[in-house]
């Protein structure tokens, strides 16, 4: 495979420890000729990867068509595994893997929409595995319960979730979530669960009306097309700005009590202030979290991979690569791949989250590490 031995050959001949392996939706029925191809081509002995929606490949989104990304990583500790979830009178449980709570390990998570609640695993690890981050997104590739494949070392998977666990290594991973907040920020008077009944006193509709009344003509248009909530991650920042949130969406409201609800739950006492998602906020916050991490490494960047929103892209900026080229442009073309995902999985403020419209990205330094990374996309 044309992708593989080119990837290979950039590794300079040294053996791969890692290969992720994206595919595109053209690939689905032939997933397993795919991986097969890649083991035979350049053997690893951990591999983890997907049939996507949209490739991820250097400076490249491409989202129609067929495409192949091969990312290889030399001298690089990795164990995979996998997940399922099986569901009990009581709830659910997780099977086949233990999460390592000595060490401070990044953890690599690509996981089926349709038969694997990562929510619930997020929460399980904030709550129980608080060392943990994990990065990763829910796989876009399928059509269906059914339609999904997962790939881990040399099997074709089509429910739970399959990993990678890096230990001991030194990467930074980073979630842009492309919002920007609108009025004033307000501390929650009333909540239950994740419905919000007061902000400073008063029924969080009113508090909209009140800013979208104020707002020019342009920016209330962008309130109709996609508002959001932020909810302050460090209440010690006196002036929470852009990246200061988690942001969540609004799920309903109810005209009769004011009241709304979010994708999140909240406390009284937090601070929350409402959100807008376009384009131009999404580039600001894309290189503002981008550079402001890479300006915080210990070692030089070396290679990402990233997890962006289906709903980004073209759909989002009106023209092809923009993560892509961006995270290019701001890491001087270091070795990336990754897909389009049904929801990004990300820490913000070292709480781990499942996210809508951002972009998740894992990024590798060098830390004076012996080891080195390579990747290759083509068309199939």
């Amino acid at each position: 495979m044309e992708a593989a031995a080119h990837a290979r050959d950039e590794l300079g001949g040294e053996a791969p420890s890692l290969t992720v392996l994206i595919a595109s939706r053209a690939h689905a029925d032939t997933a397993a000729d795919v991986l097969g191809a890649v083991q035979e081509t350049v053997p690893s002995p951990a591999l983890i990867g997907c049939v996507a929606q949209a490739v991820v490949a250097g400076r490249r989104e491409i989202e129609n068509g067929p495409a192949v990304a091969v990312w290889l990583a030399s001298g690089l500790p990795a164990e995979t595994f996998r997940l399922d979830f099986l569901r009990t009178d009581s709830g659910g449980l997780f099977t086949g893997y233990r999460f390592d709570t000595t060490a401070r390990d990044l953890y690599l998570l690509l996981a089926d929409p349709y038969t694997f609640p990562a929510n619930l695993l997020v929460e399980h690890l904030n709550a129980d595995r608080p060392g943990v981050a994990v990065v990763g997104g829910m796989v876009s590739g399928g059509r269906g319960p059914g339609g999904t494949r997962l790939l881990r070392d040399r099997d074709v998977l089509t429910t739970g979730l399959v990993g990678v666990r890096l230990p001991g290594l030194h990467s930074v991973p980073i979630v842009s979530q492309g919002c920007r907040p609108i009025g004033d920020p307000y501390i929650v008077t009333g909540a239950e669960d994740a419905v919000i009944t007061e902000l400073g006193g008063r029924p969080p509709l009113q508090r909209l009306r009140e800013i979208v009344e104020g707002l020019p003509r342009d920016e209330q248009d962008l309130v109709g097309n996609g508002l959001q909530i932020g909810i302050v991650v460090d209440e010690h920042v006196a002036v929470p700005g852009q990246g200061d949130f988690l942001i969540c969406g609004l799920l309903g409201a109810d005209p009769a009590t004011g009241a709304i609800e979010i994708g999140e739950l909240v406390e009284v006492g937090a601070t929350v202030q409402f959100q807008v998602r376009d384009a131009v906020s999404a580039d600001k916050d894309l290189r503002m979290t981008v550079q402001r991490a890479a300006s915080q490494l210990s070692g030089h960047p070396v290679g990402a991979l990233l997890f962006t929103c289906n709903g980004r892209g073209r759909r989002m900026f009106g023209v092809a690569d923009h993560d892509a080229s961006t995270i290019g442009d701001l890491l001087d073309g270091i070795p990336l791949a990754g897909f389009f995902a049904a929801g990004e999985i990300g820490p913000i403020a070292g709480r781990n989250a499942v996210h809508g419209f951002t972009a998740s990205l894992a990024l590798f330094t060098d830390d004076a590490r012996p080891w080195r990374l390579s990747r290759r996309a083509a068309r199939a």
